[in-house]
Parts: structure tokens; sequence; C-alpha cells
């Protein structure tokens, strides 16, 4: 592994911890033992920086759902999703991914680009899921976004929301994508 993808890897690692927003490269270059200069000397910008940061944390939420294994059903599959975006880990990604999408929707570059990408990347995954799940191959985009949209926004609902109210959300969300698999649209 070269010096700058080891780098790459310890700022993905402290903008999962810290976030993206206010993020400045002297505190950053600190915490990781270099200076800001080498870190521009590396990546170019502090937003170039950001982008690969926020490229790395998708690649690593994505591989935890490419490792999940296929259930007997849609339902099932939505529930699993679930518990993994609900892991910490995913978790931090996805928060990491809200933060890049509310910038690059004031568009701001290069993160509208690079969200752009990043939401592309995981709804192929989330599709494949699904699909592996049995979900109707003519209807598994529109699931899978179904899907997507409504556990980032359960997601964001959980930092001011009761858990419980969330659970039975996710248990209706699972039932309807069963329903658009199993019906004709």
């Amino acid at each position: 592994m070269s010096r700058r993808e080891m780098l790459a890897e310890q700022v993905t690692d402290y903008v999962l911890e810290h976030g993206i927003i206010g993020l400045s490269l002297r505190p950053l270059a600190a915490a990781l033992g270099t200076s800001d200069r080498m870190l521009v000397y590396h990546f170019g910008t502090r937003d170039a920086l950001v982008a690969e940061a926020i490229e790395l944390s998708n690649a690593r939420s994505v591989g935890v759902l490419r490792g999940l294994r296929a259930v007997r059903s849609v339902r099932a599959g939505v529930l699993a999703l679930w518990q993994v975006m609900s892991d910490p880990q995913v978790d931090r990604c996805q928060r990491v991914y809200a933060q890049a999408a509310a910038l690059g929707l004031l568009g701001r570059e290069p993160f509208a680009d690079t969200v752009r990408r990043s939401n592309a990347e995981w709804m192929r995954a989330v599709a494949d899921y699904l699909r592996s799940c049995g979900a109707s191959p003519g209807r598994v985009q529109r699931i899978a976004r179904l899907v997507d949209a409504t556990m980032m926004g359960l997601q964001l609902d959980l930092s001011v929301e009761d858990s419980d109210g969330v659970e039975r959300a996710i248990r209706d969300l699972a039932r309807t994508a069963q329903r658009i698999s199993d019906k004709a649209a």
C-alpha cells in the first residue's frame, strides 16, 4: 500500500469519527501525525481529500452489503438490510454520505459528483442483494429505490424518534417491498 493510500484510509477513519462538516486540514494532519502540506501534496486540495474519503467510506459500506448472505424472501432481505444499516460501522458511513449529500445539494463540488457516483454504486449493491433474495427482476430497481430512500430517512429519524416507531416502519417497509415484488405493478 502506498503512502497516499495509507493516508486515504486514515483520513477516512478520521472522517467517519468526526464528519466532514467543518473539517480542517491542520487538525486532521495533526491527528494523523503528518502536516497539512503533506496532505495537500498527496491529494491536491482539501475537497479532493474529502471526496476520496467519501468514496472509501462508501466502498466500505458497499463491501459490507455485498458480504450479506441472501435470505429466503424480499421481506426477510429488507429486515436483514436494516440490520446491516444499523451496524455502527455502516451507520457512520451513511452519516458521512448524508453530510456529503447535503453539501452536494447546495451545489458544492466535488461533493455533488462524488455523491452521485457513491449513490449509483450503493444502489447497484442494494438491487443486487434484493435480487438475490428473490425480488422480481422487473421491479427490483423500484424496490431498491423505495427501500434505500426509506431506510435513509428512518436512520435520520432515529436521532429524534423512538426506535419502536422506526422498527414498526421497517417491518411495514419489508411487507410493502415483498408485495411489490410479488404483484404486477
